[in-house]
């Protein structure tokens, strides 16, 4: 099986004795309260997501990851995984420190080793592309701040589920692994979502399935924009469209418990060492990967992946826009397509005015399960 990224999946999850052990400190020293989204990355970080991250990100790694897109010691890294603190000027390095939920419950403890601010420009014009703070991601960015605590932590208990989503789907890394090793699948495909799988997405899933031994499905379940199908609303859709249209032996479907950062060639890096942790030896990378508005373009993550995915270890599948080609009678894209074909395409606003009217689109485009789950959301919200 694939080598987690750096060698070494980390586990910083308290348990036991330990658990307790934290739990009692915690009551005596300094509590930081945290947003959902850095309470995410406190798991991502002690469930070995991460690897080999065992905290919070210091000065030198995160230069180094937004200027070279590497850690210090060379691995591929997209975009600094940072703990904006408003308490910075009260910490003091070698302090320990309880880090909590926005309801107070303990998330983790962790040491500080290092104190640092960073050029928030800088930080979102290299990292997203833009310093507007229309981006969902340089917004989080600003609302951070510009000062960060970094040390390793130890989670006593992981976030509380918000959504609805069943717990059987939050699968860690060692037992993504594990399950796959008992399945015997040694080459594995990843697809990255953040919506529901339609028509082409449900083929490029199928086009790398069948050079590989099984696809894990790994949408993120974590903050996403205001806008963004809720994730279980989107978990009903994965559910009936592998139940129905894709074979249970050579499929798996987990979630992935953190924040888009929509930060397009970037993020691709993180997504694609986050899937590599989880035990994935195959990347599936397509049109506008982890975008929003024009800020990328089309294949930017494509070209970015080219060089990056072999030096972390991973294949790297790139997939051209696909689309139900009438003269055919089935999926295609540029490559396949004859030239001038009548593409099935809609627009997200035309979906979304369908949906909302209680209208199905296009069969070529989305399949039928799907597309009522999603028209029991959208006209629940009138």
């Amino acid at each position: 099986m694939i080598q987690p990224h750096g060698g070494t999946l980390v586990n910083r999850i308290a348990t036991g004795a330990r658990k307790a052990e934290l739990e009692a400190k915690a009551k005596e020293i300094t509590n930081i309260t945290l947003e959902d989204r850095y309470g995410a990355d406190i798991e991502m970080i002690a469930v070995g997501a991460f690897s080999p991250l065992t905290g919070f990100m210091g000065k030198a790694d995160s230069e180094s990851a937004i200027e070279d897109m590497k850690l210090t010691n060379g691995l591929a890294w997209g975009i600094p995984i940072l703990l904006p603190v408003a308490e910075y000027d009260s910490l003091s390095v070698g302090q320990e420190i309880a880090l909590n939920d926005k309801e107070g419950r303990l998330l983790a403890v962790m040491t500080i080793e290092e104190k640092f601010e960073l050029d928030l420009a800088n930080l979102s014009q290299k990292c997203f592309g833009t310093t507007e703070d229309k981006h969902p991601g340089v917004a989080a960015i600003l609302r951070g701040g510009n000062k960060f605590i970094a040390g390793p932590l130890e989670m006593v208990n992981r976030p509380v589920r918000h959504d609805a989503i069943d717990d059987k789907y939050f699968i860690d890394p060692a037992d993504t692994r594990a399950e796959f090793e008992k399945r015997g699948w040694n080459t594995i495909v990843a697809f990255q979502t953040r919506n529901p799988i339609h028509r082409a997405h449900e083929y490029l899933i199928k086009c790398a399935q069948e050079i590989v031994d099984g696809a894990l499905i790994h949408p993120i379940v974590g903050e996403t924009k205001s806008d963004d199908i809720p994730a279980p609303v989107r978990m009903k859709c994965y559910e009936a469209l592998i139940a129905g249209y894709f074979n249970p032996k050579n499929t798996k479907l987990s979630v992935l418990p953190t924040a888009m950062r929509y930060a397009g060639p970037r993020e691709a890096i993180n997504h694609t060492l986050i899937r590599k942790n989880y035990g994935c030896t195959h990347m599936i990378i397509g049109r506008d990967h982890a975008g929003v508005g024009s800020y990328y373009g089309t294949y930017d993550a494509q070209v970015i992946m080219d060089k990056v995915g072999p030096e972390m270890g991973m294949q790297i599948l790139k997939f051209e826009n696909t689309f139900f080609c009438k003269e055919t009678n089935g999926m295609a894209s540029s490559k396949t397509a004859p030239e001038n074909a009548t593409q099935v395409s809609l627009s997200g606003t035309k979906v979304r005015e369908m949906l909302s009217n209680g209208e199905r689109p296009p069969a070529e485009f989305s399949r039928a399960e799907v597309a009522d789950i999603l028209i029991e959301w959208a006209t629940s919200k009138k």
